[in-house]
């Protein structure tokens, strides 16, 4: 592990040439010109719409591709635009399996969004029996969704298997990534086809970004993902790129510091009387805990637990905190505290959430970047009682 450690900090640098051509400038420039000259009568350059290539864009697209192992990335104005460009790959009548529990916001996407407008057919599954899976597949399944780790539960899906299974039925596999960040996770390594993250929150890393990136594989998907992503027009402004490029320059520091300080969070949350159970993929206690280590390179910083105790009691630890914050999204560089019933899931129906084992006890902590003990700190007074 240390070592792909040192190449990813190096990488997070150079990664996709990003020094201007132009000026020698190491930062490229924020490009806000929507159009560009024609080098000559019916002869277009590498830009001429903004829309369909921008040089700031075009920088963070390469940085990325590059570390996750891809051929091409494609940035977009949020992640939930970067989500819906992979459903733009399918017809009309394709199914779709995903699984149960995933982040909310897909979910609404997937079952009040595009099984509506695109007439897609989703089917929501277990991951962890994948002989349940392979029954499910149809001639018509045309893409498998996974989430790994999943929010807010944190499970973890073996990504090889998963591939193994979906290109044996000529489906596509799309990964999203956002938990781990291709520090610590690499799907594209394990023969997954598409990569997907929200850049709002490892990559930009600093809660002032709202951006989304998908990563493929392989070149003839990339060009289809190129004319959908042009057409539709959902790309990231040049300022938006520029931020998330900056924002990578720090991931592999950040993401140490998130990890050091999540897993020891994790394990000071397990001493707690107050606590019925903790999930985070670094503890033993963790259900895929050796599946994590041999696929992930680290365990990334979010942290759920569920308290030993009902919404009211929740609400009031929650409002305790002094160093987390109470607020939606995560992987900035300050801590974060969620209630995915009342946040990330509340579009859920409850009866839903629960079958999801997302209670209404469950609180979710996006750990920062602070002093550990401070985080401790804050942690120990808002649960005493």
């Amino acid at each position: 592990m240390s070592g792909s450690r040192k190449k990813f900090d190096t990488l997070c640098i150079h990664a996709g040439q990003t020094t201007d051509p132009a000026t020698g400038a190491v930062m490229p420039p924020i490009y806000t010109s929507t159009t560009f000259e024609h080098e000559a009568f019916g002869q277009a350059g590498e830009y001429a719409y903004s829309r369909g290539a921008n040089p700031t864009r075009g920088a963070l697209e390469r940085c990325v591709a590059e570390l996750e192992g891809g051929v091409r990335g494609f940035a977009y104005a949020s992640g939930m635009a970067a989500t819906a460009a992979v459903l733009e790959l399918l017809e009309a009548g394709s199914h779709v399996i995903a699984q149960q529990a995933i982040y909310g916001g897909t979910l609404r996407l997937f079952n009040q969004v595009r099984r509506h407008s695109a007439g897609l057919d989703f089917t929501f599954v277990d991951f962890f029996d994948l002989q349940r899976v392979e029954s499910l597949l149809r001639p018509e399944t045309r893409l498998i969704w996974v989430e790994t780790p999943t929010n807010p539960l944190l499970d973890v899906v073996d990504l090889t298997a998963v591939a193994e299974l979906a290109h044996r039925h000529d489906v596509l596999v799309c990964v999203d990534n956002t938990f781990a960040s291709p520090i610590l996770q690499r799907p594209l390594e394990r023969a997954c086809d598409i990569v997907m993250h929200s850049s709002t929150k490892y990559l930009g890393g600093h809660s002032d970004v709202l951006g989304g990136i998908n990563v493929v594989a392989d070149p003839e998907l990339g060009r289809q993902i190129a004319a959908i992503t042009s057409g539709v027009g959902s790309v990231a402004g040049p300022f938006d790129a520029y931020l998330v490029l900056r924002g990578i320059k720090t991931l592999a520091l950040r993401m140490e510091r998130h990890e050091s300080n999540a897993q020891a969070v994790a394990a000071w949350l397990e001493t707690r009387e107050c606590v019925q159970s903790v999930r985070y993929p670094g503890l033993p206690s963790h259900p895929q805990h050796a599946l994590a280590r041999s696929q992930m390179d680290g365990f990334g910083g979010v942290v759920s637990f569920q308290l030993d105790g009902d919404l009211k009691a929740v609400g009031e630890v929650l409002e305790k905190l002094q160093v987390f914050t109470m607020a939606e999204s995560l992987g900035g560089v300050e801590s974060l505290v969620g209630h995915p019933a009342t946040m990330s899931h509340s579009n859920i129906p409850a009866e839903q959430r629960r079958e999801l084992g997302i209670n209404d006890n469950l609180i979710r902590l996006s750990v920062g970047i602070e002093h550990v003990d401070d985080l401790i700190a804050d942690l120990d007074q808002a649960l005493a009682r």
